[in-house]
This record gives structure tokens, C-alpha cells and sequence, in this order.
């Protein structure tokens, strides 16, 4: 049998050996503890990355399209300020131009008229000094005739 002291090395190796299993049991999960907190540690630390990097873009993508926006209602705005201002002017000259007619028309008119009664005095003058050429050729103008009645006085013999 063995010896007292054999069993003693051998229960020795025997514990020696738990140990050591104990121990790398420890440490594997240690190691696998270990793994996963720095696992956990990197998706938070990739979630973290990835939740700023779409905010981010979300901000990028709001203050485009903010931007975007605003220039689109300044380009319309200035259409619609240079929409107005061609109507305005187009109105302005479709005015003008209809005034310039009537003023046109009124001093042909008014030169007309100026013009008649001018013939018509020019006429009226000749009758009544007697160089009237042709009494009908302006209706406007009456003729008159003008009779003179001589009487012999006996008191001056004939003239």
C-alpha cells in the first residue's frame, strides 16, 4: 500500500490540479467577462457613433432643406416683384400710348376747328368788304346783301 506520505503527495497533486482547474475556470470567465463588457462597451460606444452621425445628417439634411426653401420663396418672390413691375410698366405704356392718342386726336380736332373758324372769318371779312369769290363754298358763312338807296336832292344838283 502506499505510504501515508505518497497519498499525502498524491491528494496534494490531486488539489493542486482542482486548483488549477478552479483557476482557469476563473479566468475564462474572467476572460469572458472581460470579452463581453468590451463588447457591450464597443456596440455603445458604435450606437453612440452611429446616433450622432444620423443627427448630424439630420441636421445637415433640415438646414438644406431650410436653406433650399428659403431660396425657393426669394426666387419666387423676385418673380413675382418682377412680374408686377413688367405689368406695371406694360400698364404705363399701354396708358401713355392711349393718351397720346387722344391728345392727338383733340388738337387735330381742336386745330380743325381753329382752322374753320378762321376760313369763316377770312370769309366773313371778304363779304363784308366785297371781294367774296364764291359765296356757297363754306356753309358756315352767311352772305348778306347790302342795297344802297341814292335820292337826288333838288337843293345839290346831281353828283
Amino acid at each position: 500500500m502506499a505510504s501515508h506520505s505518497e497519498q499525502i503527495a498524491n491528494k496534494a497533486g490531486e488539489i493542486t490540479g482542482q486548483a488549477q482547474m478552479k483557476k482557469d475556470e476563473i479566468l475564462d470567465q474572467a476572460s469572458n467577462a472581460s470579452q463581453t463588457a468590451q463588447d457591450k462597451a464597443s456596440n455603445a460606444s458604435q450606437t453612440a457613433q452611429d446616433k450622432a452621425s444620423n443627427a448630424y445628417q439630420t441636421a445637415q439634411d433640415k438646414a438644406t432643406n431650410a436653406s433650399q426653401t428659403a431660396q425657393d420663396k426669394a426666387s419666387n418672390a423676385s418673380q413675382t416683384a418682377q412680374d408686377k413691375t413688367s405689368s406695371a410698366v406694360q400698364s404705363a405704356k399701354d396708358s401713355a400710348s392711349e393718351t397720346k392718342g387722344q391728345t392727338t386726336t383733340f388738337l387735330q380736332q381742336t386745330g380743325d376747328q381753329v382752322k374753320n373758324m378762321a376760313h369763316g372769318a377770312a370769309e366773313a371779312v371778304k363779304n363784308t368788304l366785297g371781294m367774296s369769290t364764291d359765296n356757297t363754298s363754306n356753309p358756315n358763312t352767311t352772305s348778306s346783301t347790302t342795297t344802297t338807296t341814292t335820292t337826288n336832292n333838288p337843293s345839290h344838283p346831281s353828283q
